[in-house]
């Protein structure tokens, strides 16, 4: 079955609309990738700090692929010529990685 990795990324608040716009001028930057099946950013909504990213895979190998390759080109900041570098808008991140025994969807 597939593979769920989950992107911990410890998010200060002024910093929360910083990441979702920089998510979302990456989008369809995974999309497209062999064995790519699901996304999601997780803004939390009380008691953490902590934005999830969700992604699905058909294996682990898929996942590495898009690592070692497109997100790398996906992640690499563009800093225009003569602007200061961005800097990450997470303060930590730790990837957790699951593989799915069992899923379930809506009944058609």
């Amino acid at each position: 079955m597939s593979v769920v990795k989950i992107n911990v990324l410890t998010v200060p608040a002024e910093q929360r609309e910083v990441l979702e716009k920089r998510f979302a001028a990456r989008a369809g930057a995974v999309e497209n990738s062999d064995g790519f099946e699901y996304f999601e950013l997780l803004r939390p909504v009380e008691g953490t700090d902590q934005y999830l990213v969700y992604t699905r895979w058909r294996d682990e190998e898929s996942f590495q692929a898009w690592l070692t390759g497109p997100m790398r080109s996906a992640h690499r900041p563009s800093t225009p010529e003569g602007e200061a570098p961005q800097r990450p808008a997470a303060t930590d991140s730790t990837l957790w990685s699951f593989d799915v025994v069992q899923a379930t969807g809506p009944k058609a």
